[in-house]
């Protein structure tokens, strides 16, 4: 199945609506996270992308609008190449129907797809056809107040067995950057 935004997809809620948005926003911006990219959490996708092996890897930070990696990895050389000969460049920024982390900062829960041609919902999300993205992993960036500030994620473009080792590595990921947000929060240290 591929994405085609001319044809609105019937009866399918693409991206989840995300009521928590406004307050997560405000909570970003107290933090000072979400509007910059970030050289820590760019050293973070990058150790998390060479940890599970896959050619993207982002901190991505959600707002009511938009998405933005305030870390990100992507390959040198992309790994995907469009029916038209052209690769896709990946920005920082990526509107909120694009990917599968607002699915999992509204579900408050990790997200497993081995291959998103898998599962019609996610098929025909623009990131499969535009980036080539088949197979995705991410986990809530989950505050102590219990407030989701976003994700961390990593993507291929070929489907992938994540298994449950790759489940259990992003979300102790996840885990452990919250916790190094919210010291730098309260101590005033880098990430």
């Amino acid at each position: 199945m591929s994405y085609d935004p001319s044809r609105p997809a019937r009866g399918l809620l693409l991206t989840p609506e995300d009521k928590e948005a406004p307050a997560r926003t405000r909570r970003l911006n107290l933090l000072g996270l979400g509007e910059r990219p970030e050289p820590a959490l760019d050293a973070f996708a990058d150790h998390l992308a060479d940890l599970v092996g896959a050619p993207y890897a982002m901190v991505n930070f959600i707002g009511a609008q938009r998405q933005f990696f305030a870390g990100l990895r992507t390959p040198v050389t992309g790994p995907f190449t469009k029916a038209d000969g052209t690769r896709p460049e990946v920005g920082r920024w990526l509107p909120r129907d694009h990917g599968f982390c607002p699915h999992v900062v509204v579900r408050h829960r990790a997200l497993v797809l081995e291959d998103v041609r898998d599962y019609p919902r996610f098929a025909c999300n623009p990131v499969v056809d535009e980036y080539g993205i088949h197979s995705y992993l991410g986990a809530p960036l989950i505050d102590s107040t219990g407030k989701v500030l976003g994700t961390v994620c990593v993507a291929d473009v070929a489907p992938r067995p994540w298994g449950k080792a790759g489940l259990e590595t992003i979300k102790a990921r996840a885990a452990e950057l919250a916790v190094r947000i919210e010291r730098r929060a309260d101590d005033g240290f880098p990430l």
